[in-house]
């Protein structure tokens, strides 16, 4: 009962999301377009075309990094493994940077029109899938997870060499695109996107809870679980489809945001005091989104007309809770 003030506090800052903004409306007009009654067509596709929609997927992609950033420190047995551990970030970012930049390279703009109603979304995805791919054929053959680990550290590196060799040879008006895209947003998401983003992070959220009764095995170790007979490979490959699902919807639809997935388990963990994931999946994901949705209110800089980038405010929240992690060290119990 003493943590109910986590869901109460979300439906603060979602309520705050939606009457604060860049552009100032009255409250009561704000009010009246969610409610239905007579006001302005121009305050009307505000809150529909833009602050609900944004809502939505500041909310979804605070929940889906904090519970990937709790199963993979669990997977990992590691403080500071994230959501990107395995290279998905940079899987993305490598599809993010061929279509954005190296189709026109490499001339064949013309074969991924037939995507351009999602543009980049899809190709992040595509590339996200692709290292995931990659991960699960390696884990076939690699039964330690720290091996995995530096796999998946090693596929990050190859990736951004791969978006740096891309970038060189780019022109002006793409490198300025792909830099944009890094920076995150969530003012993009709307209509048949953000229905997409929904399903699959739905989807990677129910995988994740289905996983909530291995995870607390895999806590007393990878070793103690094979004992009792558990099926740890096929446990880890359905972590990497919920990881994937989710971080990699996220960094599809929104850009790469850092710093959420590692920093929520740990502040779950000493709110709660708490290590069992019935207690901690749900836990960080009201605390995920809490976090997100804030990010996003002081991004929006309300009343001033400008934006700034989700993944730098992200960051500068997350970091002094990794930092307080990183020297006090009595956060980190998994």
């Amino acid at each position: 009962m003493k943590k109910l003030w986590v869901p109460l506090l979300l439906l603060l800052l979602v309520a705050a999301d939606l009457f604060i903004g860049s552009v100032r409306l009255p409250f009561s007009d704000v009010w009246s377009a969610i409610t239905g009654n007579e006001v302005s067509e121009f305050t009307c596709r505000i809150v529909w075309n833009f602050r609900i929609p944004k809502m939505i997927t500041a909310l979804l992609a605070g929940m889906s990094l904090a519970v990937c950033g709790a199963q993979m420190q669990t997977l990992f047995r590691n403080p500071l493994a994230d959501p990107y551990v395995l290279g998905i970030s940079s899987g993305a970012g490598l599809g993010v940077a061929f279509f954005v930049m190296g189709s026109s390279l490499l001339g064949i703009g013309s074969v991924v029109r037939w995507l351009s109603d999602l543009g980049t979304a899809s190709f992040a995805w595509l590339g996200a899938l692709g290292v995931m791919l990659i991960v699960v054929a390696a884990s076939a053959r690699l039964k330690s997870n720290m091996t995995l680990l530096i796999l998946g550290i090693m596929i990050g590196y190859a990736g951004s060499a791969l978006i740096g060799l891309i970038q060189y040879f780019s022109d002006a008006p793409a490198l300025k695109s792909y830099v944009l895209w890094t920076m995150g947003s969530f003012g993009n998401v709307t209509g048949t996107r953000l229905i997409i983003m929904t399903v699959l992070c739905i989807t990677g959220l129910l995988i994740s809870i289905y996983n909530i009764k291995d995870l607390n095995v895999l806590l007393m170790g990878e070793q103690y679980a094979t004992s009792l007979g558990i099926p740890v490979r096929r446990i880890r490959n359905r972590i990497f489809l919920a990881t994937t699902l989710l971080a990699g919807s996220v960094t599809a639809f929104c850009g790469p945001i850092g710093f959420i997935g590692i920093a929520v388990p740990h502040l779950t963990r000493m709110i709660f005091n708490n290590t069992n994931h019935r207690v901690l999946i749900p836990a960080s994901a009201l605390i995920g989104a809490c976090m997100m949705i804030l990010a996003d209110i002081i991004s929006q800089l309300p009343g001033s007309g400008s934006v700034l980038p989700v993944n730098t405010v992200a960051a500068l929240m997350g970091i002094p809770v990794i930092i307080y992690v990183i020297l006090k060290n009595r956060a980190v119990r998994l």
